[in-house]
């Protein structure tokens, strides 16, 4: 097997760059929620010593250096996503969609040279989407990405990374020469404890016993290690396993104390994990439901949870909004700074292997997955929210919607903000 890795270089700020080009060369971050801290940046950010994940507010003050931040436009990145991954399926029989910037594909078979083919993608991608990528090409998925990774590092490689090609000595080499934590898999946690057992770089490790490791930390490790030295252990999934937990939670951009703003918050987020639990056509026999507050917050501290089991395994949102709101009353306490407030669906399993019930306590829920059918249709046609349950409401929703300040236009993603090309 021959596996590709294609990514995006700094995506979040490289779709930013695609429609302001003003911002080529530029100092430019992306902000996570509530612009909070860094996610994405550019190597003129690194330069001025900014690290992933470091607070906006630590490093505001470089904005007189030239840094421009930004919010991130989570609908514009995932719309630029879905282009570029659309490009990249179609040099590759087989795709693995990684993240929302990462892509695996399967270049086994493919009788031209590897490199020159993988400088087509790169140029494809460029040409129609405005991104720049980077390509790591490997015996397996491990290989791909430690090649992906020294494809960015090292600009004599001009963005493709192909170690099929490197003899033993060579790829040892380059091995020798790269930390641990860099390896597909291996976190902090485990590089450290690595180290602590003498193992600094990727060489290192790829020597390691595999059965010593599986010992030591884990399964997976032992599958990296066999990984690194070449045996596949890692398959393509050109499908995604459906998810066993679904999580929609939020940090509200400002704390809100009273309860029906805490009301409208929960709905909403049961509503969209509904909607990924239809898409994956799973339901959900129990949910649990949580609220917070800050724990940078100064003032008084609460945080509670409540899980709660309807009669029957479900994906609709009127039955799980039901119950979310009744678990509320139990947990929202007055006074209190709300900052977060989220819904986890659980005990997920596929929807056509739930019997339904013979005595339904209430039978009205057995008739509504046309409903939910109707409503997901609406929403994806004419945006999401379009249609909704009234507990959602009309509220003045600014209070508990993420703090974007900074965010650019829906470029691709909203009629009303599409560029407009003047001769």
């Amino acid at each position: 097997m021959t596996y590709a890795l294609i990514d995006g270089n700094c995506f979040y700020c490289s779709c930013e760059r695609v429609f302001r080009p003003s911002l080529k060369g530029k100092a430019l971050i992306s902000l996570s929620n509530n612009d909070g801290c860094v996610i994405s940046r550019t190597d003129e950010a690194k330069a001025l010593g900014i690290k992933m994940g470091q607070p906006w507010f630590e490093i505001k003050h470089l904005e007189e250096k030239g840094l421009i931040g930004l919010s991130s436009n989570f609908a514009l990145y995932g719309d630029m996503s879905d282009r570029m991954m659309s490009i990249i399926g179609r040099f590759s029989p087989c795709q693995e969609i990684y993240s929302i910037d990462e892509s695996f594909a399967d270049f086994s078979g493919i009788a031209e040279d590897l490199t020159a083919y993988s400088q087509k993608i790169r140029a494809a991608v460029l040409r129609e989407t405005g991104i720049p990528t980077c390509v790591g090409i490997g015996a397996t998925k491990t290989l791909a990405k430690l090649a992906n990774h020294i494809a960015k590092k090292q600009p004599s490689w001009s963005g493709v990374c192909d170690l099929t090609q490197l003899d033993r000595y060579q790829l040892a080499d380059m091995m020798k020469n790269i930390e641990v934590g860099e390896v597909w898999g291996i976190g902090r946690r485990i590089a450290r404890r690595l180290g602590e057992l003498g193992i600094y770089t990727v060489f290192d490790l790829a020597r390691m016993r595999p059965e010593a490791a599986r010992a030591e930390f884990s399964v997976v490790v032992g599958k990296t290690i066999q990984e690194l030295r070449g045996i596949s252990r890692i398959d393509l999934e050109e499908l995604p396993d459906p998810k066993k937990q679904i999580i929609s939670s939020r940090s509200f951009g400002l704390p809100m104390t009273d309860r029906a703003g805490l009301q409208s918050a929960l709905s909403e987020f049961v509503a969209i994990a509904c909607n990924k639990l239809r898409q994956q056509n799973s339901v959900a026999a129990s949910m649990q439901i949580f609220i917070r507050t800050s724990p940078f917050d100064k003032g008084k501290q609460y945080g509670n949870s409540r899980l709660v089991t309807p009669p029957c395994p479900s994906a609709d949102n009127l039955v799980f909004t039901k119950y979310a709101l009744r678990a509320l009353e139990t947990i929202w306490r007055p006074g209190i700074k709300y900052k977060k407030a989220g819904v986890m669906l659980m005990d997920i399993s596929p929807a056509d292997t739930v019997q339904g019930e013979l005595f339904p306590v209430e039978p009205e829920h057995n008739n509504r997955a046309q409903l939910m059918v109707a409503l997901d249709g609406i929403n994806a046609r004419y945006g999401r929210g379009s249609v909704k349950t009234g507990s959602i409401g009309f509220h003045d929703r600014e209070h508990w919607y993420m703090r974007q300040e900074l965010i650019s236009q829906g470029y691709t993603t909203s009629w009303s903000e599409v560029l407009i090309a003047r001769a």
